[in-house]
């Protein structure tokens, strides 16, 4: 795949990051993609995933499939 230009994507911040740093991630949709980068960093760029690939990663994070147990 392509590395898509999401520069004038509008990105949206999680609702799970509090603004006390760490973790702080955002997302932005382009076509039939979806951008993930940190909103620290923006400028390191961002992972580019085909909308179904991250449909179904969002939907494994939310049920707990990918929890580590810990």
């Amino acid at each position: 795949m392509n590395n898509p230009d999401l520069s004038a994507a509008a990105w949206r911040k999680s609702t799970r990051s509090t603004g006390q740093g760490g973790e702080c991630v955002e997302l932005a949709q382009a076509a039939r993609v979806v951008g993930v980068r940190d909103s620290k960093a923006p400028e390191a760029g961002h992972l580019a995933l085909p909308i179904e690939s991250a449909t179904a990663f969002l939907d494994r994070v939310k049920t707990g499939a990918l929890d580590a147990g810990w």
